[in-house]
């Protein structure tokens, strides 16, 4: 019997989480309207969200749930929405606005407004309770997800789940515990991490990442396999670290096959010569996956 999403939660130690909104202000900007928010979670903890949808009346419309990345650049966190980050194109929250998605971002812990706290001691304070911070991070943004069904301009049949280097990650760990997203699309950071292993790759990633047994138990291309048939884009660049052709081509074998009965809903797109960063041709991509499929 292969991977399953109630194994792979109970390998991340997912929590069933909620947010209570605690605060919310709405600002025009230029083509679009962003909201700052601040949640609370049930044990205390603070999280801020920042969100931004078209200009126009409150009509539900299609969603796009952004996890943000790592880059080392603990301070931005959701940040990045709005700010962008060296290896985007542009922010993406008004550009997808623009597009005529709303689009959610959180802070993620260690990151953005909760940078006080560092990745090593929230990994080693985890795993020294039986939990991971990944769990916590995809338990959150599962949490996020929840909270972005029930606004009243959003089609919570219609919404995606996207991100890029630990944002991809997470996107397409969520999509494979939780059946909601009705797509992932994920930036550069698809690979076989036991090849990573096996070339010393993986200490590229943070340790935020640390999940024990996963790989006595299963695999990035399995793992990503637990989205089907629903659609996913994968993204990656040729020369880009985390994702070498080799380890690439693992994990893309395991997910293919998954997606056997439904090849038209995986697409893929590999660059030459492009490491850690979106391209142009990356941005066109996930803007036609998501007016297809969304």
């Amino acid at each position: 019997m292969g991977m399953t999403p109630e194994r792979l939660k109970a390998l991340l130690a997912f929590e069933a989480l909620s947010f209570t909104l605690d605060d919310a202000a709405s600002v025009p900007a230029q083509g679009h309207v962003v909201e700052r928010l601040r949640f609370n979670l049930a044990d205390g903890q603070t999280v801020r969200g920042l969100l931004t949808r078209p200009v126009g009346p409150m009509q539900r419309r299609p969603a796009i749930l952004h996890c943000h990345a790592h880059g080392g650049r603990y301070e931005i966190g959701a940040g990045e929405l709005l700010d962008g980050r060296p290896a985007l194109l542009d922010p993406p929250g008004p550009a997808l606005a623009r597009e005529g998605y709303v689009v959610l971002s959180i802070d993620m812990p260690t990151f953005g407004e909760r940078a006080a706290e560092k990745e090593d001691a929230a990994a080693k304070a985890a795993l020294w309770h039986g939990k991971t911070l990944f769990g916590r991070m995809v338990s959150e943004q599962a949490a996020a997800l929840t909270w972005l069904c029930e606004r009243p301009d959003v089609d919570a049949d219609r919404i995606a789940v996207t991100g890029l280097s630990m944002g991809a990650t997470l996107a397409y760990f969520l999509a494979a515990v939780d059946p909601r997203p009705a797509a992932v699309a994920h930036l550069c950071c698809y690979a076989d991490l036991a090849d990573l292993v096996s070339t010393g790759a993986h200490d590229l990633h943070g340790h935020y990442l640390t999940i024990p047994g996963l790989l006595r138990e299963t695999s990035t291309g399995e793992i990503a396999g637990l989205v089907a048939p629903r659609p996913q884009l994968i993204c990656v660049g040729e020369d880009d670290p985390l994702t070498p052709p080799t380890a690439v081509a693992t994990a893309l074998q395991a997910t293919r096959a998954a997606y056997a009965d439904a090849q038209a809903s995986l697409v893929f797109l590999s660059q030459p010569h492009v490491g850690h960063r979106e391209t142009p041709a990356m941005r066109r991509a996930l803007i036609t996956f998501l007016h297809n499929y969304l």
